[in-house]
Formats: structure tokens, C-alpha cells, sequence
């Protein structure tokens, strides 16, 4: 079984800054409904599950996808038990994860169990899409301005959940002082500008998709330099 991941480097959802992206997201979303209407779960633990996220998701996936809009909440007096956590992401068509407070994500995630259920529902082939925190969570390390207190500060690199290997950096466009970090950390990385995105399938880039900003993949070279290459392959790969 075939599995998808699409990880989005930033952008504003509201003002349709990756509409692009949302629509080869969809795409996948109605392939894995075979027919059907497909049915999205937005995962808003970022933005300490914020509403207003959600209804901005709803109107681009519902509005003009048609795309069954519904949402995860653990915060903030939103808990749900387990099995409605199962119901809700086992028996979806795409899982996307909004961007905000990393660590705090992780966190709640841990503390949910929603990291593993996730994780479950991917490996049975849901398509998983997520932006800035809900798309450096996934590799070995992130580079974020998230800290386990819940304050909002200086970038730096946390370990994520070893889906993909490496390290990740969002909004590259406006962190290009990542490239020291690279070079500090000698971690071969990924730096996605806003409204730029890698579709993985079986954990594999197979697809850029763009609407207007670069993805670059960044090594060390054994001279100690970097190597900066811009990922260029094509967004047909749905």
C-alpha cells in the first residue's frame, strides 16, 4: 500500500498562497476516496486548535474542492477519547496538519497518543499533508523557533518524529542563515521556501510542487563547504 506525504515549507492558507499545492493535495484526497466524496481531517494541535484555522481550511478544501471538511481537537477543553481519535483519522481521505508551535505539537501529540495514530493511519495509505510544524515533524531533526516552554523565539534544531531522514528547515525564503546551521550540524537537510512543497510516497521525494517558491536540498561537501541543490522534479507524480 502506496503512502503519501506532503510536506509544505509555508504560506498563507488564507490569502491562497498555495492554492497550487492544495489542489495536487486534493488530488490525492480524491484518488484515496475511489469514487466517493473525499473526507479531510484537519489537525490544528499547532495552533493550540484554533477555530479560525479550521474554518479557513474549510472554505478552500470544502468550498472549492468539495471536500469534506472535519478536525481533531485535544486542547483547550477538545479532548477526545481514543476510539473517536481512531474513528475520525482511520476513516478518512487525507490527514493535513496546520502549522504554529512545534513543540507544543509534539508534545500534545505524546501526550494524546495522537503521534502514533497518525503515523497508523499513514502506513494504511491516508495521505498525510502538513505545513511548516505539520511538515518538519516528520524528520529527524526540524529547525523551528518552537520551545518545549511555549514561547516563540530564536530558531534553532529539536529532534523530530524520524519519518524522514535528516533535517528540515520551513520558510527557508526568510532563514537563509539555515545554511550555517547545515554546515554546523553536518546533517544532510531540506530547505522549503513558502508556498513550496515534496510530495513522498514510501518516504521518497517523487514530486516538487510550487507555487512560487524552491525547494533545495543542502550537504556537506569533504571539503567542509556546502552544497546547495535546487529539487527540480516534476509535480505530476499523483
Amino acid at each position: 500500500m502506496e503512502r503519501h506525504l506532503i510536506t509544505i515549507g509555508g504560506g498563507e492558507l488564507r490569502q491562497k498562497e498555495t492554492l497550487g499545492i492544495d489542489a495536487y493535495v486534493a488530488t490525492l484526497a480524491y484518488r484515496h476516496a475511489k469514487g466517493n466524496r473525499p473526507v479531510a481531517i484537519f489537525v490544528p494541535t499547532a495552533s493550540h486548535d484554533s477555530k479560525p484555522y479550521f474554518n479557513t481550511f474549510r472554505k478552500t478544501y470544502t468550498t472549492l474542492f468539495d471536500i469534506k471538511a472535519d478536525l481533531v481537537l485535544t486542547v483547550r477543553g477538545g479532548e477526545m477519547d481514543e476510539q473517536k481519535l481512531k474513528d475520525k483519522l482511520f476513516n478518512c481521505d487525507l490527514i493535513y496538519i496546520g502549522g504554529g508551535d512545534t513543540c507544543f505539537m509534539l508534545e500534545e501529540w505524546r501526550r494524546t497518543g495522537l503521534d502514533k495514530l497518525i503515523r497508523q493511519a499513514y502506513h494504511q495509505g491516508i495521505p498525510v499533508a502538513g505545513l511548516s510544524a505539520g511538515a518538519i515533524c516528520w524528520f529527524d531533526l526540524m529547525y523551528t523557533d518552537s520551545a518545549l516552554d511555549g514561547e516563540m523565539g530564536e530558531y534553532h534544531v529539536r529532534k523530530g518524529l524520524h519519518l524522514l531522514r535528516g533535517m528540515m528547515s520551513p520558510h527557508y525564503n526568510r532563514r537563509p542563515e539555515f545554511d550555517e546551521v547545515v554546515l554546523q550540524d553536518g546533517a544532510p537537510a531540506i530547505a522549503l521556501e513558502d508556498n513550496c512543497a515534496i510530495h513522498y510516497r514510501d518516504e521518497k521525494p517523487v514530486a516538487v510542487v510550487s507555487t512560487g517558491g524552491k525547494a533545495y536540498r543542502l550537504t556537506l561537501r569533504e571539503d567542509g563547504t556546502l552544497l546547495k541543490e535546487e529539487i527540480t522534479m516534476g509535480g505530476d507524480a499523483v
